[in-house]
Formats: C-alpha cells, structure tokens, sequence
C-alpha cells in the first residue's frame, strides 16, 4: 500500500510541479468543488467550528465562510506539493519576510528563538522561506508521515534551502542537541491536542470556550529562557504571503505558567477573526 501510495504522491509532484501559477488556480478551484460538494470532505466539522466561532452569522454569510475556507483548504494543498519543485527566487517572490530585522539583537548574542504561528494562510512555505531570509540554523517540528518514502522525500524537500526538519516526537531531543547552537526553531501550536496528552496541555480561552493548546512553546521557552516570536502570515492574494514578526516575550520565566500560552491564543484568535477564511477549519478543534 505504501508503495501504490507513494508512487501517486510522486505523479503528483510531477505534475503539479509542470504547472504554471495562474494555471494552478485554476485547478484549485476545481479541488475546491471535489472536497466541499463532492467528497464534503470534514464539512460536518468546518461548519460546526465555524458556527461556534461565529454563532452571528446569517446562514448567507455562513455558507461563503465555509467556501472560501475550502478555496484556502484547496490552495494550502496544491502550494504544498508545488514547493517541492520551487525555486529559491520563487520562494522569495512569494513568502516574504516583512522584518527579519526584528530578530537580529538576539541572534547576533548567540541567542536562539522559537517562533509560533497557526495553520493559517500558507505556513508551509515559511520552513524553506526562514532559512532563505534569516541567515541562521533553522529548525521546524512537523508531524511525521506515516508512509516512510513519503516522510524522507519531504524532509529532503524542506531541507532543500538549510531547513532542518524535526519530529515533533523528538522534541526534547531537538531542543537538547541544538542547545549550543544559535537556532530559530518554528512551531505551529494550534493543532488539536490527543486525549493522551491533555493532563500536558494548557487550557485557555479561545473564542469563548475552554481550549487545549498544545505545551511545546511555553515549555521549551521556559526551560531555555528563549524569547517567542508571533509569525504572522497573510495571504496578499492567491500564491503571495507576507509575513510579519512580533515579539510575544523575551523574559518567558518571567511570566506566570500559562500566560505565554494565553498571548499565543489571544494573537491567533485576532488574526482570525479578521479574516477568519485562511484558517485550517477542518481541524476537530472542540468536540
């Protein structure tokens, strides 16, 4: 099975990567009917979420949240597969870093930096834009795919540029052998937290109901005393994301246990609301 997997993932790959950009969309329109009308794929759980986060919206207004949620569902999909075969100049026209700047002070002490963001607009460009604007060792958690060829060929992808892929398995063990090395680790924390794992959670308020996130960023930021970033990524238009940094704080000890995890929810959860469409709604994210 994997094997037949594998070999229509590389099909994929190859001819999404033929594509042309303006043709792509074209195409994404077309994926984006296959998963809302066709397959209704998690449709239940987009629309749930999506009247829970938004209980005032009139059924019109509703039914174009859900599409255009899809249309970005459909986007972050065909991007994710086209960036095995992007260039850097690519990269760079299309993900860009507004202030890098921001981040100098403490690399140039040999001070390392988490940054969070959410599955929002395109964060899968982000771990081969990183490595291309901010010239440090860069490392970013992902989950790794159960098919094993697909698993190594994406790591390779996204090392492409001087990105290291980490598992977020190994966590521990990464923060643990890059302690000497000045390292910008990049985490999105919005995932749904497992049922084994919530006595590990912090449980904030994120629009209006009690909500499990994810331990990574406050326990690693508070064990090596590291300063967290806000990645803030916004599509401009379909295939051009800029990407804004800002500093949630560089004293995490300081803090009360929580609170980091607090201002991570509460900065997502603005982003949001401004334009709620280019979040990942499919995620079971309240049951």
């Amino acid at each position: 099975m994997n094997i037949i997997t594998s070999l229509f993932f590389f099909l994929s790959v190859l001819i999404i990567g033929l594509i042309p950009f303006p043709l792509l969309y074209i195409v994404s329109n077309f994926l984006r009917f296959i998963l809302l009308r066709v397959a209704k794929y998690r449709r239940a759980v987009v629309e749930n979420n999506l009247l829970i986060c938004f209980p005032e919206l009139d059924k019109k207004n509703h039914k174009r949240l859900v599409k255009l949620s899809y249309q970005n569902l459909a986007d972050n999909i065909l991007e994710g597969i086209k960036d095995f075969s992007m260039t850097s100049k690519q990269i760079l026209k299309r993900h860009k870093i507004l202030n890098p700047e921001l981040l100098q002070p403490y690399l140039k002490n040999g001070k390392s930096i988490i940054g969070v963001t959410g599955h929002y607009a395109n964060w899968e460009w982000g771990s081969l834009s990183a490595s291309l604007q901010i010239k440090t060792n860069v490392v970013a958690f992902y989950k790794k795919l159960n098919n094993p060829l697909i698993d190594k060929f994406v790591r390779r992808s996204r090392a492409k540029f001087g990105t290291i892929l980490a598992s977020i398995r190994r966590t521990a063990e990464t923060f643990e052998a890059n302690a000497n090395i000045t390292t910008i680790y990049l985490m999105a924390a919005d995932q749904r937290t497992l049922q084994k794992n919530l006595e590990k959670s912090y449980w904030v308020n994120f629009f209006g109901k009690k909500t499990a996130f994810l331990h990574g960023p406050e326990k690693y930021s508070r064990q090596y005393n590291l300063p967290v970033f806000y990645i803030d990524i916004q599509r401009i238009k379909r295939g051009f994301y800029e990407v804004e940094l800002s500093l949630l704080t560089d004293e995490p000890r300081e803090l009360p246990e929580g609170e980091l995890t607090k201002m991570y929810a509460q900065k997502l959860e603005e982003i949001i609301m401004k334009k709620p469409q280019d979040w990942l709604w499919s995620h079971r994210r309240w049951k």
